[in-house]
């Protein structure tokens, strides 16, 4: 397998994780300030990434550089708020 295939691949992934993320949440079977919402969202992003770098599209790239930044914020305030509450006991 080439490598070009592989980076589509990865892109695929990503968007089928992204798309999957969305559709669970607007049907009701994930919430969003849940942590399987979010790392769906952290690595589909990871896919679209790797997938934009390589093929140029910097714009593409960018705009999901900040989407993991913003799903990796919130598992950050969520393990955050995990650990406060554990300790609280």
């Amino acid at each position: 397998m080439t490598l070009t295939i592989i980076i589509e691949i990865i892109g695929w992934a990503g968007a089928l994780l992204i798309l999957a993320a969305y559709g669970l949440l607007t049907a009701g079977k994930l919430q969003a300030n849940t942590r399987a919402y979010q790392w769906m969202n952290v690595v589909g992003a990871l896919g679209f990434v790797v997938n934009s770098g390589w093929n140029g599209a910097m714009p593409s790239a960018a705009l999901n550089v900040i989407w993991m930044g913003i799903g990796a914020a919130a598992l950050w305030r969520m393990a955050i708020r995990k650990g406060s509450s554990t300790s609280a006991m």
